[in-house]
């Protein structure tokens, strides 16, 4: 009795492992993934919500005396004329810039700088590797996990398309960064008081193949080392970009010797669209595997959100701004010498050329040279015959 009671709950038990082990390959590895457009929505309103929970906390932590500006001390001079204060009201009057009528603007010629700037970068990035051997050295840095074996990159494409910025327009911030709202109409006296400055805001979008491959192998080292290898195949592409970019300057503060700083973020409206590749196994391969997307995917966009998605944002130290000689670049110039042109890299050439002769020279001995001279009347023997005659000397007949 009770024998057969143990064998039908033994039967039992692994009748519901086979269930739970069938049910967790079919829906949580081959289960079909929801759409981009539904997965977007989600992520746009969780992103949304997230940065109204932030405005909310800032607005509560303000008080009166917070939003008072504060007036630095800076040392008088007699010779040096004080300018005149100028503030957002100031430069926008005198920049001819109305932030409640302007027209968003196109940057068509910004676009063609940018393009420029990108396919160098590309260019460069094809010389002797060097984003490729960049790449395999952060993927297989210091943070590379024990679990997982070295990291091969197999393939690396940098899109051939360029972003295009437009609908750029000028708007008021206060200093955290907040808008002052839909019909609410600039007040320059107001901001001059609550410390507002200018931010630009411009779309941006980019429908492109940017794609990074890799491989490498997931490693089991328990109970004994390398107890089972599974070599995994990934492919990540950037298939469409579009959002918002805001930039802005923070002005330079002498009193805390601070730089001036461009900080640039986006906007929570996103929308990043990616293609996710994956191979497991060695001979019994599973091929694009849906829950690995939907995990690296949910990965790279909590990256992102991480690093340049308001409130947080990415800032930029500048370099000052006044002309300085070591900056100075131009037409190469020429030295003139007997109708010879000499550029400015030859002509430090031959500088250098000429500073290592004459430190041979300082270093060399005069035995040295003596035995130099000795050495070259030995190899060129000169003979009386070989001396031409001169009327008055000796020799002459």
């Amino acid at each position: 009795m009770f024998t057969e009671v143990r064998a039908d709950g033994l039967v039992v038990g692994q009748l519901s492992v086979v269930l739970i082990l069938a049910a967790f390959i079919k829906f949580f590895i081959f289960g079909d993934p929801p759409s981009s457009d539904v997965t977007a929505s989600l992520r746009a309103t969780e992103r949304r919500s997230r940065t109204l929970a932030h405005k909310q906390s800032l607005l509560s932590l303000r008080s009166p005396s917070q939003r008072q500006s504060q007036h630095l001390k800076r040392k008088k001079s007699s010779v040096l004329r004080n300018p005149p204060t100028l503030t957002i009201g100031s430069i926008l009057s005198k920049t001819y810039y109305n932030v409640d009528s302007h027209q968003p603007e196109s940057l068509d010629w910004f676009n063609v700088l940018v393009a420029q700037t990108i396919a160098q970068f590309r260019s460069d990035a094809q010389h002797d590797d060097a984003i490729l051997n960049s790449l395999t050295k952060a993927l297989n840095g210091a943070s590379r996990p024990d679990f997982i074996d070295d990291i091969r990159v197999t393939e690396l494409s940098l899109g051939e398309d360029f972003p295009i910025f437009s609908n750029c327009r000028i708007i008021p911030v206060d200093e955290d960064g907040l808008g002052l709202g839909n019909g609410i109409k600039f007040d320059a006296t107001a901001a001059a008081r609550d410390g507002t400055r200018l931010q630009a805001r411009m779309d941006v979008d980019l429908s492109d193949m940017l794609t990074l491959a890799v491989e490498t192998k997931l490693l089991l080292n328990y109970p004994k080392k390398l107890s089972a290898v599974l070599p995994v195949a990934l492919a990540v592409s950037v298939v469409r970009f579009s959002g918002t970019l805001s930039i802005s300057f923070i002005p330079s503060n002498p009193s805390q010797s601070t730089p001036t700083m461009m900080t640039f973020s986006f906007l929570d409206d996103y929308r990043l669209d990616f293609s996710i590749r994956s191979l497991l196994g060695s001979r019994s391969r599973l091929q694009d595997v849906p829950k690995i997307a939907q995990l690296v995917e949910a990965r790279l966009h909590r990256w992102f959100d991480e690093r340049a998605v308001e409130p947080r944002f990415q800032e930029i130290a500048l370099p000052s701004l006044w002309p300085r000689k070591k900056n100075t670049r131009g037409p190469d110039d020429t030295i003139v010498d007997g109708g010879l042109s000499i550029s400015r890299s030859k002509g430090k050439d031959i500088g250098r050329d000429v500073r290592d002769e004459i430190s041979w020279r300082k270093e060399t001995s005069t035995e040295d040279r003596k035995w130099d001279m000795a050495s070259l009347r030995h190899r060129n023997p000169v003979k009386d015959t070989d001396i031409p005659d001169i009327p008055g000397s000796p020799h002459s007949p």
